[in-house]
């Protein structure tokens, strides 16, 4: 199993690409610490990871609350004694067009979706410089990186988490800590407007070239690879998951 042993956190664990991601690492090996605003630890997936003969830790964050984060991150030292990798996949989402933002729209996207990204690498970094190895996985979109009409916060915060990841890549090299980002085009229940509305969703597929969105489960492949050794030489990169959407 070529995540066999290595402790991996993923934050937004309790549904989605999240949880299907989750599993997949426990299928290949990893113990698991599983956060999210809403997770249960007696939740059916933690259940599957623990049939499958894997450690479990399961607890409640905001992640845009630092205190929780690194309060978060302390627990599982505690539980595990070391953190390989972040998969730092929390997001939230609330489309509105710009000349429409509320403050609350902003501020609660920017807190979630990019200071609490930011959080969760500040959080790990000491633990995984001390140990001189890490990897970290973030999530951005497509919204971050070419724009979407309607959700100016949205693009805002995911394209920071795309420029974030690069300096962070910088900074962390010379400890043996990696940073890279997916960005996927999933469907779950933050795109299922887009994936289901059938004006939105023809509007998308032309942009497509391989003519659909992806399942959750197509995006634990890059995300294992991203966690494993065999991605031991790469670092500040974002791979796109999207059917040919985004080709940077």
């Amino acid at each position: 199993m070529r995540l066999k042993d290595k402790v991996i956190l993923v934050t937004g664990a309790r549904k989605g690409i999240g949880e299907t991601v989750a599993l997949a690492l426990a299928k290949e090996g990893a113990d698991l610490a599983l956060v999210s605003r809403s997770i249960r630890d007696d939740s059916d997936l933690v259940k599957e990871v623990k049939a499958l003969g894997r450690k479990v830790f399961v607890k409640r964050v905001d992640i845009g609350d630092r205190a929780q984060v690194f309060a978060m991150v302390d627990d599982i030292l505690k539980e595990f004694g070391r953190i390989d990798v972040l998969f730092n996949n929390a997001g939230i989402s609330r489309p509105v067009m710009l000349w429409n933002t509320t403050e609350e729209d902003w501020e609660d996207i920017i807190r979630i979706n990019l200071t609490g990204t930011f959080y969760c690498i500040q959080a790990v970094a000491k633990p995984m410089m001390e140990q001189r190895s890490g990897s970290i996985i973030n999530i951005t979109s497509a919204a971050g990186l070419v724009g979407t009409i309607g959700q100016v916060n949205y693009t805002a915060a995911k394209g920071g988490t795309y420029a974030m990841a690069k300096s962070a890549a910088k900074e962390l090299a010379r400890y043996g800590i990696r940073v890279n980002t997916i960005c996927p085009l999933a469907e779950t229940d933050m795109t299922a407007k887009i994936a289901h509305d059938p004006k939105l969703s023809a509007k998308y597929l032309e942009r497509i070239p391989l003519g659909r969105f992806a399942q959750p489960e197509e995006v634990s492949p890059a995300v294992i690879f991203f966690a494993s050794d065999e991605s031991s030489i790469i670092t500040g990169q974002t791979l796109c998951i999207d059917g040919g959407m985004v080709m940077l």
